[in-house]
């Protein structure tokens, strides 16, 4: 296993002078989880929710244990994405239907959004406001808006198409320490203020993956792991490890990376 990308990852969640001089600590794997899993995310109390062929969303404890299933799996379509940020609110959207379903800790509903009631008829980017609201991308509509548990609008941008020459094409939203960050593969990243307001964009794009811890911005492509930050504008890149390559979604976490492959999820935990 690669030990200087982990000197990488180590020092990103490391603030002490101390721990950054520390030898490089080794990543084991701890748990494999052997089954079909098309999706996944990690809670931060590091409960594992998946999402399997059958489009049934499973809620495990970290050691891999069954906690919850979510068995509502044909009134919406096909699970598009899922936000883990706050575990007692998590958030399931299912694209074909444009609808936010809301789940508590046990996995059961306790409130749906329907975005057409908006006229939100097209989008790909969706997921939780700092204020426990939910923060969608109307594609149609070149805007990023904030939507309320009632499905009315809070707040929303200028129109897209007024602020760039080629309107972004977001897949992801992510809510991080007063900053909204929409990624677009093609095009990089988008940075807004929770009023909507252009902060910057930044040209990183191609990464898979792609997050923020902090002010830094994560990612990776097959052969490398990036870490932006913002602070100096610092771009730095390691080489993914052999036994992590060919996966599907890899997840950094401080002390746990989650490798998810064709058969099996693969838990390496910090030593």
């Amino acid at each position: 296993m690669c030990t200087i990308c982990w000197v990488w990852i180590i020092l990103l969640f490391s603030g002490s002078r101390a721990a950054a001089q520390a030898p490089a600590s080794s990543f084991v794997l701890t748990l494999t989880i052997a089954q079909e899993i098309v999706d996944f995310s990690v809670d931060n109390l590091g409960n594992i929710y998946v999402v399997n062929g059958e489009n049934r969303l499973k809620k495990l404890s970290p050691r891999g244990d069954s906690l919850a299933v979510f068995n509502d799996v044909r009134r919406f379509g096909k699970i598009g994405s899922i936000d883990v940020t706050n575990p007692l609110k998590i958030l399931v959207y299912y694209r074909d239907f444009t609808t936010v379903i809301e789940l508590d800790r046990f996995l059961n509903i306790i409130n749906t959004i329907d975005l057409r009631t908006q006229n939100i008829l097209q989008a790909k980017a969706v997921g939780l406001a700092y204020d426990n609201n939910v923060w969608v991308f109307d594609e149609l509509d070149a805007r990023l808006k904030r939507i309320a548990d009632d499905g009315s609008l809070v707040d929303q941008s200028t129109d897209f198409r007024q602020l760039f020459d080629t309107v972004p094409e977001p897949a992801l939203v992510r809510d991080r320490d007063g900053l909204v960050y929409l990624y677009d593969t093609a095009r990089g990243v988008y940075i807004f203020d929770h009023y909507g307001t252009l902060k910057t964009h930044l040209d990183l794009a191609g990464w898979k993956d792609f997050d923020v811890i902090g002010r830094n911005m994560l990612g990776r492509d097959e052969k490398k792991f990036y870490r932006y930050q913002q602070a100096t504008l610092n771009l730095q890149e390691e080489p993914i490890p052999v036994a992590y390559q060919g996966a599907s979604h890899i997840l950094i976490t401080p002390t746990i990376i989650y490798v998810l492959k064709k058969t099996r999820l693969e838990v390496y935990t910090r030593k």
